[in-house]
């Protein structure tokens, strides 16, 4: 409403028109990737297939690795096309019993979780994620777009991203720093911490990892879904292959660890949930952004952008990074700016589909990991009971700095070659 009355625009026009068109155009297109993701998350945390893969990480690394293996088990599912939230929470109480055997700070593990998470997992070639997904319908490419630089950009982000947290968290034991829960602050805040205190007993878990599914057949429904969506997407659209993948991945899931699943209907209901409100929230951004492109200053910050001194996919990155952090949204951002981006750069007649695919994912995945971003916040307050305070520097670092400034060197690489 503010936009639209600062911008001269007809209040109601702006509203059921502009921002509607936004936000159901949105939801028309993306509403059964989330609610596909959002079911095969949580048919994987059901029939304890998280749990399995998180569990087999820790022993196989074991405490003297526990930065790296909370990591490797957040970046394992996230890439594997498990719902990021299911991601934090499955792995956190393994976190917290490998931190506290190792003794190292409590508040590195939101760092771990959001960097294995997001940093390089959702904008990788070949992911599952929305984030990747997106671009293909705008640049008409593959989940693998971006070829060898993109794989190249991924490994730097991991390798770089695990030395500097692996880093940072020696320094803080080096200064006296230990493992301790953090202090409660609300009523939700104590109710996780006195959960983790329940679970931070050194565990021996072999009765209860009894119960818990083979990892070869965790796993498995991971597999499947990568596997069937680069296998698919070169048959039919980037979309329909990301559908059949998902809907393969929950059907397989439920039919080769049936005895672990306790609830069929639960997941479903908790998984539509889920997607109902994390699409909502995407499509109410989008739909703003629908409204702020009609105002006239907007068209002439895309032009300026456009004619940015410098490599021509330099205007692309700066765009997409500066919409996803306003919105505080990598799905929301590039649901506003690919839109109106993409036909322009693919005019130029000189830059290479794949090129601006990656470049697009990647500019996603950088100042949207500011403060607010929901999944920070999540990440820092619901799942691990920290403060921004306590544990948002590293975050920063990690999955804001990092990745901008492996955006740059993408966009100099994709220039040369």
């Amino acid at each position: 409403m503010l936009v639209a009355l600062t911008g001269g625009l007809n209040l109601e026009t702006a509203l059921t028109d502009y921002y509607m068109t936004g936000f159901t155009s949105y939801f028309a297109s993306w509403f059964l990737i989330f609610l596909l993701g959002a079911i095969f998350g949580k048919v994987m945390q059901e029939t304890k297939a998280a749990d399995s893969i998180a569990n087999w990480i820790k022993n196989t690394l074991g405490p003297s690795r526990s930065v790296f293996a909370v990591v490797a088990a957040a970046a394992i599912m996230t890439y594997g096309g498990v719902s990021l939230f299911v991601v934090g929470f499955a792995v956190y109480p393994i976190a917290v019993s490998l931190f506290k055997f190792a003794n190292l700070p409590h508040r590195f593990i939101p760092a771990a979780l959001v960097f294995g998470s997001i940093s390089f997992t959702m904008t990788a070639p070949g992911s599952p994620e929305i984030q990747n997904l997106i671009p293909t319908e705008y640049f008409g490419t593959k989940p693998t777009a971006g070829g060898f630089i993109g794989i190249l950009i991924a490994i730097l982000i991991m390798l770089t991203g695990g030395w500097l947290l692996g880093k940072m968290v020696k320094k803080a034991v080096r200064n006296g720093e230990t493992f301790s829960l953090p202090n409660a602050t609300s009523k939700a805040s104590n109710e996780i911490a006195a959960t983790a205190k329940l679970k931070q007993v050194l565990p021996e878990p072999e009765p209860k990892e009894k119960h818990l599914p083979n990892v070869v057949l965790a796993i498995l429904p991971l597999v499947t879904v990568i596997v069937s969506l680069n296998t698919l997407s070169n048959f039919i659209s980037s979309t329909g292959a990301a559908l059949i993948s998902l809907a393969s991945g929950i059907v397989l899931a439920c039919l080769i660890m049936l005895p672990y699943l306790q609830e069929f209907w639960n997941p479903l209901a908790k998984g539509t949930h889920d997607a109902l409100i994390a699409a909502a929230n995407t499509c109410a951004v989008v739909g703003f952004g629908s409204v702020a492109a009609q105002v006239a200053a907007f068209q002439t910050v895309v032009d300026r952008l456009v004619n940015i001194p410098g490599p021509p996919l330099m205007g692309l990155a700066i765009a997409v990074t500066l919409i996803c952090g306003l919105t505080g949204s990598a799905s929301g951002g590039l649901g506003i700016a690919l839109p109106i981006l993409s036909p322009i750069y693919l005019g130029m007649g000189n830059l290479g589909p794949g090129a601006m695919h990656r470049i697009s994912a990647l500019a996603s995945g950088g100042l949207d990991s500011l403060p607010h971003n929901g999944y920070v916040v999540t990440t820092i307050r619901a799942i691990c009971g920290e403060t921004h305070k306590r544990s948002y520097g590293p975050i920063f670092l990690l999955s804001v700095i990092l990745p901008t400034i492996a955006l740059i060197l993408a966009v100099i690489l994709y220039s040369i070659f």
